[in-house]
């Protein structure tokens, strides 16, 4: 690797981790900015570590965080019951009622069941993370360190041929197809730090995966797959005002490294904005 970009590699770390440093983060994470070697290594040069593996480990923690959260919700408390049963009069207007009511809101809930329905599917994920000890993995790109919670991963999959679409973002790298389905792939990147991403570096990145996001038609490029870890509340510093960087959930301490919030991500790469909103 050559010097000149080695040292724009640096520089990208220096950007990203002043950009990450909140002025509450505490003095001894902003030591920790150099991500140690150990965690650069792929995933494909760990012994017993393969994408197949990763991805099964992916697929079964999500069914368990989900039918957890699910489960303690069908364990909630019934609302009590009448000890004396309905005369045939109450009981009939009563399902008047209802019907009547069924039929002037039919087109409204039909919109609304389905937003409730992502909604909650949102909430579900959404505790099984911030609440108590969750699992994430680790990928980098440009030696830059990244987390994403494993019940908002969507999926991995091997770089492909894109296809660019005229009028689209810098970092927008095209429209990859697998199996039918079309995936907007994101040039990481380039929408970490459009304006530190020289031609050295671009031309040296080495993309071998597609990180998806979510149930979203959105995946990040990755160079590696570096590692999956269970992580506690305490481990990760959570940034839940800043308004300022909405993808960011926070710092995980140890790597001083970002911890993406999916659905905030999302929402910026719909509107096509970059890391700074623009």
């Amino acid at each position: 690797m050559s010097k000149s970009l080695s040292a724009s590699k640096n520089v990208m770390r220096t950007y990203l981790s002043e950009l990450l440093t909140d002025p509450d983060v505490s003095h001894e994470l902003i030591k920790q900015r150099t991500v140690k070697q150990a965690f650069n290594k792929p995933l494909a040069h760990k012994e017993n570590k393969s994408l197949e593996k990763l991805l099964k480990t992916v697929s079964e923690q999500k069914e368990v965080d989900v039918n957890k959260e699910i489960a303690t919700k069908n364990n909630k408390p019934q609302p009590h019951q009448l000890k004396e049963p309905l005369t045939p009069a109450l009981s009939q207007a009563i399902s008047n009622k209802a019907q009547d009511k069924t039929k002037l809101t039919t087109e409204h809930n039909a919109s609304s069941v389905i937003e409730n329905n992502n909604n909650e599917l949102a909430k579900l994920k959404e505790k099984s993370y911030r609440q108590g000890n969750f699992q994430a993995m680790y990928f980098d790109v440009a030696g830059l360190l990244i987390a994403v919670p494993l019940i908002e991963l969507g999926g991995i999959h091997k770089v492909d041929k894109t296809t660019s679409l005229m009028g689209k973002p810098d970092w927008f790298k095209g429209v990859m197809l697998h199996r039918e389905e079309k995936i907007n792939v994101v040039d990481t990147a380039l929408w970490v730090m459009p304006e530190k991403c020289d031609e050295k570096l671009k031309n040296s990145l080495n993309y071998q995966y597609v990180i998806m996001l979510d149930e979203s038609q959105w995946g990040l490029l990755a160079e590696n797959l570096v590692d999956t870890v269970v992580l506690s509340q305490d481990e990760v510093k959570w940034l839940d005002t800043s308004s300022k960087r909405p993808w960011l959930a926070g710092l995980v301490k140890e790597k001083m490294c970002a911890l993406l919030d999916v659905s905030a991500l999302i929402d910026l790469l719909n509107k096509g904005s970059d890391i700074n909103q623009k």
